[in-house]
């Protein structure tokens, strides 16, 4: 089997990042092709219209003035036959505009939505290990603004290759109207063309930037929320308001600038295109004197000198697919993540033996865990133990797969984990958390939450093991009240995180507390550890502990130090050396600091 890629691989660079946006929103256009082809169908016919117009137009002008008003031949010469197809080139335009407004917002929010779906499944799917690579508020602007931005990109496509008929069909207008009218274009349009490259050029480099300031004010202020009440117990308000705000100079210097290429660019167009109007009406004029054109074909040659230089409104069409462009690149960049791979096999019989074999683990260009080899007995507690930064929750981590080790193997009765099934992973192992997260409208939901939904009386067996029913019972509607009206301290939060892995042990062979007992009191933690060793007996169980009573209740300690296994052995036999009794005393291990 193909193992996942390790979190120190390298990430895309931009060729490859450009390669898989340019597939994203190949899939995107797909995804609303049919609208698309009714807004292709509907722009084409509509900008075809507006192109025919001054035609239209010149040729009735032609026809007026070589009849007299209500004669037989006003009908005749045909002033009433262009009236009516100017009328109906004016109703195609008016009927195209509406249908093609219509199908441009249904085929972008087609696409918006199956991008934020599949950006949403990916973050999910992929799991913790997305916080390695990008921060909450990073991913959660790639999701939702930048997804929006993206969203649009096939909708430019086609109102780009759309906008391109206007001037084109213009200069050849103008050239079956007098070869001199195109050569009077041509002389100006170098210059017009140097002001449209440059203006999507560097709009398309700020708005990439300025999506960047924005997703780093939305992590940073996510972060904020977070840890909303440090912030105000510190009182620190002002300083991390500041920080928040940051990025924000950096925004508003894009937003300058932004404006600032838009409005160059709009000075030099305005300054441009009207000299090369005047150039072409003034070559028609001069034709028409020459009798080489009729009045009507100097009017249609005025209004597609207007058109021809509208090929500078491109600008704005191009810059805005050049935003989209840029969102689908921070958009492919979170997609090419890497997801979690998983095997075919199920777990063989056993007890439930965990053995780590070479673990290696880097991190931020740290090593996190340094070669470690750990067994753990089928059945056995075994409680981890060690100073903060030494590995304790990789450790726990890397032993129920929620993360990969960059080397070395991690084996659940001699099965390699990446080997399992998605849920004979995750049925085989179960975890609980210092700071679990509750999903479901009740606690009896949250409870249930998992990848199979045990039966009610399962569900308050294990809120009763955690001692999380005495509250619950307390409740307006019980374990069915509404989650959101239940005020909860973190020990209560923390029972029902390991109720839920009570409610779920009957099928795990391991279960893996980090830190699951921590908000805990010593009574309630006591009880909590007779259940794990009363209960669960015969399920492995892997504890990241502080508390000196929950190494003391476990059959074996891991003590941790510097990212490996310093010993492995019973509490009562590791207590006799001084390094580790000062991990529970807080007194310096003399042995250690010499």
């Amino acid at each position: 089997m193909t193992a996942p890629r390790a979190a120190g691989a390298t990430s895309p660079d931009d060729a490859a990042l450009a390669s898989i946006a340019n597939r994203l929103l190949i899939g995107i256009a797909k995804d609303g092709r049919w609208w698309l082809a009714v807004l292709g169908c509907v722009a084409v016919a509509g900008t075809l219209s507006s192109v025919l117009m001054p035609a239209a137009l010149g040729q009735m002008l032609n026809a007026l003035l070589t009849v007299h008003r209500g004669s037989a031949a006003w009908h005749a010469g045909g002033v009433t036959r262009w009236l009516i197809v100017c009328a109906s080139l004016a109703a195609v335009s008016t009927v195209t505009g509406a249908i093609a407004s219509l199908a441009a917002g249904s085929a972008t929010a087609t696409a918006t939505a199956r991008l934020r779906k599949r950006l949403v499944a990916h973050i999910v799917v992929r799991g913790p290990a997305v916080l390695r690579s990008f921060a909450p508020g990073d991913a959660v602007a790639r999701v939702i603004a930048g997804a929006g931005e993206a969203g649009s990109a096939p909708i430019g496509v086609v109102m780009s290759l759309t906008a391109v008929i206007p001037p084109v069909g213009a200069v050849i207008a103008l050239g079956l109207i007098s070869p001199w009218l195109v050569a009077a274009f041509a002389a100006g349009f170098p210059a017009l063309a140097l002001v449209l490259r440059a203006l999507v050029r560097d709009s398309s480099e700020v708005s990439v930037g300025y999506q960047q300031e924005q997703g780093a004010i939305t992590a940073r202020l996510l972060e904020a929320l977070t840890g909303a009440r440090t912030i105000a117990a510190a009182g620190t308000q002002a300083a991390e308001r500041r920080r928040v705000l940051v990025p924000l100079a950096g925004l508003r210097a894009l937003g300058d600038a932004s404006w600032r290429i838009q409005g160059r660019g709009a000075a030099q167009g305005m300054v441009i295109a009207p000299v090369i109007q005047l150039v072409v009406v003034a070559v028609a004029g001069v034709e028409l004197a020459r009798h080489e054109i009729t009045a009507g074909g100097l009017v249609a040659a005025s209004q597609y000198s207007a058109m021809a230089v509208g090929l500078g409104s491109l600008g704005g069409v191009l810059s805005q697919l050049g935003a989209a462009r840029g969102a689908a690149k921070r958009a492919a960049a979170l997609l090419a993540s890497p997801r979690p791979q998983y095997g075919s096999q199920r777990l063989p019989a056993g007890m439930g033996e965990l053995r780590l074999t070479g673990v290696t683990v880097v991190r931020g260009g740290e090593t996190v865990l340094r070669d470690l080899n750990l067994t753990l007995p089928g059945g056995a507690t075994v409680a981890v133990v060690g100073r903060s930064g030494s590995g304790k929750s990789t450790l726990a981590a890397v032993a129920g797969r929620l993360t990969d080790p960059d080397a070395g193997a991690v084996t659940l009765d001699g099965t390699d984990l990446r080997a399992l099934t998605r849920h004979a992973l995750r049925t085989a192992v179960g975890y609980a958390f210092e700071r679990p997260a509750l999903f479901g409208a009740t606690p009896l939901d949250a409870i249930a939450f998992g990848i199979w939904r045990p039966p009610a009386d399962r569900v308050m067996d294990a809120a009763a093991a955690s001692c999380a029913d005495g509250f619950l019972l307390r409740l307006p509607g019980g374990a069915r009240t509404p989650l959101e009206q239940v005020p909860m301290s973190g020990g209560e939060v923390q029972r029902l995180g390991l109720a839920r892995t009570f409610a779920h042990a009957d099928t795990a062979r391991l279960l893996i507390l980090d830190d699951a007992t921590s908000s805990l009191d010593t009574m309630t933690e006591m009880l909590v550890s007779r259940a794990l060793t009363g209960l669960l007996r015969g399920t492995t169980k892997l504890i990241v502990a502080h508390r000196m009573a929950t190494a003391a209740r476990a059959d074996l300690v891991a003590w941790l130090d510097a990212g490996t296994v310093r010993a492995l052995a019973p509490h009562a036999e590791l207590w006799a050396h001084p390094g580790y009794r000062a991990l529970f005393t807080g007194k310096p291990d003399r042995a250690r600091t010499a």
